[in-house]
């Protein structure tokens, strides 16, 4: 899977630039495989972006501003939904990806399904337990088993 970034080039707005290095620098720390697409000197790149992300996404004049982010054909989101993911830890989750091997969300993934597959387990054992005391029951409700006193008389 790869990461599409939509930016443009020669924004003359330094806020989107800003905006701009930051997702790609981040990226790039991540080491995330990414493309970025400019929609500045494309009109294609700027078609398509406009065209695929959701209306819900869009600003009030209906033109999304760079850099939007996108999984292949899968909206991620703009800069601030990429932020606020970058502040939560959460930026494999928001860009569709899982965490590499040994990455903070990897380990707590691994610890989900280590606590998920001990609560089989437990759940397992016990209903193996109930099974092993009901059989020891007859009809009336009497014990099948003798116990230990029984035994000894």
């Amino acid at each position: 899977m790869v990461i599409k970034v939509f930016l443009a080039t020669s924004s003359g707005s330094t806020a989107i630039k800003k905006k701009q290095q930051d997702v790609v620098g981040f990226l790039e720390a991540l080491k995330v495989d990414y493309t970025q697409l400019d929609i500045a000197c494309n009109e294609e790149n700027r078609k398509w972006m406009r065209q695929n992300v959701p209306e819900e996404k869009k600003p009030s004049n209906g033109i999304p501003l760079p850099p939007q982010i996108f999984n292949e054909e899968s909206y991620c989101g703009d800069y601030e939904t990429f932020f606020d993911a970058k502040e939560d830890n959460s930026v494999y989750a928001f860009l569709g990806l899982a965490p590499p091997p040994g990455s903070k969300g990897h380990a707590e993934e691994d610890e989900e399904q280590e606590e998920e597959d001990l609560r089989s387990e437990e759940e397992e054992e016990l209903q193996q337990l109930e099974e092993e005391e009901d059989a020891d029951i007859d009809e009336e409700g009497e014990y099948l088993v003798e116990t230990q006193e029984e035994e000894a008389e």
